[in-house]
C-alpha cells in the first residue's frame, strides 16, 4: 500500500486523461463538460478551456442530491450549481476528481436529469480507487489507486492552477463505513 502524503504526478494524470477526453469525444456534436464541486469543477474547466468547450462547460454541487445527506448534514461550503446550456439531447462528460463507492457520481446524475435529458452521459475521474458501492465505472480515467480503508486522495489546485493529488491518512474512520465496518 502507498504512504501517506505520497503524492501523484496530477498534472500527468490530468493530460493521460485529457489524451482519453479527446478522443472519446472527436466527431461527437453537442458534447459538454460539467464538473462536480470542487475537484472535478476545477479539472472539468481545464478540461473545457484545452477542448475549446467553454461555452458548454458547467459546475455543479451534490449536497442536496445525496443519499447521505441525513447523515452528513449540510457541507459548509455548499456552490451555487451553474449550468447555461441546453442539457437535453447533449453529450455530457461528467468529471470528478476521486471516484470510489460511486455515490457522489448517483447524485450528480440526478442533477443533470433536473436539466434535462442528456443523450448520454460519460464519466472521467482523476483517479479510480474503487470500492465501488453502486453500479459505476468511468469512461476515462487518469489512474487507478489502491489505497488502505483508511487512506483518501486529496485533489488541490495551487494559486497558478497547478495540480497536485496527495495520499492523506483519514484521522477517523468515515461515517458510511463506522456504522458498518465490513464496507
Amino acid at each position: 500500500m502507498p504512504t501517506s502524503n505520497q503524492a501523484y504526478d496530477a498534472e500527468a494524470l490530468y493530460r493521460e486523461l485529457l489524451g482519453q477526453v479527446r478522443a472519446g469525444l472527436a466527431g461527437v456534436p453537442d458534447a459538454a463538460i460539467v464538473g462536480i464541486h470542487s475537484g472535478g469543477a476545477w479539472l472539468a474547466e481545464r478540461l473545457a478551456r484545452d477542448l475549446d468547450l467553454t461555452a458548454r462547460y458547467g459546475t455543479i454541487d451534490v449536497s442536496f442530491y445525496r443519499d447521505d445527506y441525513a447523515k452528513k448534514g449540510l457541507h459548509p461550503d455548499v456552490k451555487p450549481t451553474h449550468i447555461r446550456f441546453a442539457v437535453d439531447g447533449a453529450t455530457i462528460v461528467l468529471v470528478d476528481d476521486v471516484l470510489e463507492t460511486g455515490r457522489t457520481v448517483r447524485a450528480a446524475i440526478n442533477v443533470l436529469f433536473d436539466y434535462g435529458r442528456p443523450a448520454c452521459i460519460r464519466l472521467a475521474a482523476l483517479a479510480d480507487r474503487g470500492g465501488r458501492e453502486l453500479p459505476v465505472a468511468a469512461d476515462y480515467v487518469g489512474t487507478r489507486a489502491e489505497l488502505a480503508p483508511t487512506q483518501s486522495l486529496c485533489l488541490q489546485r495551487g494559486d497558478a492552477g497547478e495540480l497536485s493529488l496527495t495520499i492523506e491518512e483519514d484521522p477517523a474512520p468515515s461515517i458510511d463505513h463506522a456504522e458498518n465496518p465490513a464496507q
